[in-house]
């Protein structure tokens, strides 16, 4: 039986270290061309079927590369303890998952798992692992792999410490033959068909001695099954992968995923406009505003997955209730948590610092996913209002100081430290706004941009702190952090709390959605654990800002975003964009996905018809010969 882990704390910081600039190989034209008419022949699963990648090219071609700006550093190339942002995406790329989302509806669909049952009760899941996926050192794919990675995760809490909130509610995971999974659960879960814990290769990671330390960077390539394979990794200067020519969903058109470390958000902007990189993410209204008229540059405004908010520190401690840090002790107060949130103009914020580019809002599941989205309304809101917020104070008796800041019972003034990620321009202005706010209502907020705040958070020695985390379709993981089994154990342990917020009528609604297997029941029971959050004024959500991405419009022709139309490309619950994205000048139908959302820009023109009928012969008949060799089928699933 799976017992309670330990889970990681997630920073969400984004440490800068500026990286030198690089130039993009080009892949010559030819070879590129002549895998476009055999695509055009044979069609994409002819292709797989005939053991050829679908953007083939010859020996002596140069890779094409697609180059994003990155700041933020890796915590671990390992899935067992990655919990940032930019860790979880790559893993997202390296290795599958039993299922993924659809890049269109965000809905289920087959991944490792290519089907899978249950039993009436909810108790047995069986899933069907596909015979056509294979680990890049050419190994398969087998239900011995996806047994070991979740039993690895229930038996050891360092192997837990990122995903262990999945496993929690496992009594057993047993392979039943190589393509066959049972998952045997202690009570019903709504979650596992969203499962997003990435499958390891048991003949690689068995050998492992302590998976808390062990951070998978001491050999390359790192040997995964998803479309792209790590190479090459620099801490802090970049990350390259190259594509999987084997992937089982089809090969990625471009050959190389370069990750480039860039230390400042407006350098990312010059490297984007000088062509060292391609892609950009997390800009600035105004440098979203200016990159509109630039040349060769496209950009987009996803709606918002990602909220930001506060925490406010009630007190750290740990799962006994032990104290420590140095929190201010007017925070436990809930008169003065609420106070405070009413000194904050959600709409001033995202309409000044945001640029109107966003949505202000209270609730902690962003509105794109409406399923499980709540706003507060009426009565429940806590309004921005600073007559409100002072008639609060006088009550609860923390009278004015000579200098106007008031003052506790215990003659300590409500002078609160509010630390901010510095490298977040929106976060900075937003704390400056608030911190005027606050002052009138009797309440000084000094704010200091830092570099990280993750130590900060380890030691409890913060009283607010800004935060944001990005939310998946299914809102389990993000409502899983508040809960009191996400404090720490000791001091120095994992944790996965970003405010050491503990509340047993939480802790109960989160049981109860996990188990309720009815979608509509189970969206109230979340919107009433996200009123609870919001009562408690402990975890404060502004709003969601919208994803502001930029791209170089002649080297990437088109991408698939999700949602698809009008979502966002960087930070997708996937791997949609990255896979599907075709560089300029190749053609749209050489490989998988047919990638949406870009400006496509021609340099074939119609001078090539000749060619394409001497080529595509020849092709064909090549397809033909190793399709007779060929072991196994088509690597296309037709059902997505």
């Amino acid at each position: 039986m799976a017992t309670s882990v330990p889970r990681a704390r997630a920073h969400r910081t984004h440490h800068r270290d500026r990286a030198p600039g690089a130039h993009r190989p080009r892949r010559g034209r030819v070879s590129r061309f002549t895998a476009g008419v055999a695509a055009a022949a044979l069609g994409v699963s002819g292709l797989a079927a005939a053991g050829l990648p679908a953007n083939a090219a010859t020996d002596d071609a140069e890779p094409t590369s697609l180059t994003i700006a990155v700041a933020q550093e890796v915590d671990s190339l390992s899935p067992f303890i990655a919990v940032r942002l930019l860790t979880t995406n790559i893993g997202r790329w390296m290795y599958d998952f039993l299922t993924n989302y659809d890049p269109e509806t965000g809905e289920t669909v087959p991944a490792l798992a290519e089907d899978w049952d249950t039993s009436e009760d909810g108790l047995t899941w069986t899933y069907y692992i596909r015979e056509d996926a294979t680990w890049t050192d050419g190994e398969p794919v087998t239900a011995e792999d996806v047994a070991w990675t979740f039993n690895t995760m229930m038996t050891d809490p360092a192997a837990a410490e990122a995903n262990g909130n999945f496993v929690e509610n496992f009594a057993s995971v047993t392979a039943t033959d190589e393509q066959t999974v049972e998952i045997v659960l202690n009570e019903p879960q709504v979650t596992m068909l969203a499962l997003d814990v990435p499958i390891l290769p048991e003949h690689i990671w068995s050998q492992v001695d302590d998976f808390g330390a062990f951070n998978n960077d001491t050999e390359f390539p790192i040997v995964g099954s998803g479309p792209f394979i790590l190479t090459e990794y620099e801490p802090n200067v970049s990350i390259t992968l190259e594509a999987n020519p084997d992937y089982w969903r089809g090969e990625p058109k471009f050959d190389q995923l370069i990750l480039r470390y860039i230390d400042d958000p407006d350098a990312q902007v010059e490297a984007l406009r000088s062509g060292e990189v391609d892609f950009v993410f997390n800009l600035t209204p105004a440098q979203y505003e200016t990159l509109q008229s630039e040349e060769n540059i496209a950009v987009n405004a996803a709606q918002g997955k990602r909220f930001q908010a506060i925490t406010l520190n009630p007190g750290a401690r740990l799962q006994d209730g032990t104290p420590f840090g140095d929190g201010h002790p007017a925070l436990q107060d809930p008169a003065v948590r609420e106070a405070l949130v009413h000194t904050i103009d959600r709409d001033a914020i995202y309409e000044v610092a945001y640029g109107g580019l966003g949505e202000a809002n209270g609730g902690y599941i962003p509105s794109r996913y409406d399923t499980y989205h709540w706003e507060p309304e009426g009565d429940e809101a806590t309004a921005f209002d600073i007559d409100a917020a002072n008639q609060l104070l006088d009550e609860a008796g923390y009278a004015p100081g000579g200098d106007g800041i008031r003052v506790g019972p215990d003659g300590r003034p409500l002078s609160f430290r509010f630390n901010v990620h510095g490298d977040n321009p929106q976060y900075v202005q937003a704390a400056e706004m608030m911190a005027e706010w606050a002052r009138e209502a009797g309440m000084e907020l000094l704010v200091e941009p830092v570099s990280e705040v993750g130590s900060l958070l380890d030691e409890g020695t913060y009283d607010i702190l800004t935060t944001g985390w990005n939310v998946n379709p299914d809102p389990n993981y993000v409502l899983s952090i508040n809960l009191c089994s996400g404090l720490p154990t000791e001091l120095g342990g994992p944790y996965l709390s970003d405010a050491y917020y503990c509340n047993d009528a939480y802790d109960q609604l989160y049981a109860e959605q996990l188990s309720e297997l009815d979608v509509n029941a189970r969206a109230e029971i979340v919107k009433e654990m996200q009123q609870t959050l919001y009562d408690d004024n402990i975890f404060v959500v502004w709003g969601y800002a919208d994803q502001l991405e930029a791209y170089r419009s002649d080297v990437i022709a088109s991408m698939t975003p999700q949602p698809d139309p009008g979502g966002n490309y960087y930070g997708q619950d996937g791997y949609w964009s990255w896979w599907s994205a075709v560089p300029v000048g190749e053609d749209d139908d050489a490989a998988g996905g047919s990638g949406s959302g870009g400006d496509s820009s021609e340099d074939g023109g119609s001078n090539t018809g000749l060619i394409v009928g001497i080529v595509a012969a020849a092709v064909v008949v090549l397809g033909l010969i190793v399709l007779l060799l060929r072991r196994r089928g088509s690597a296309a699933d037709e059902r997505e």
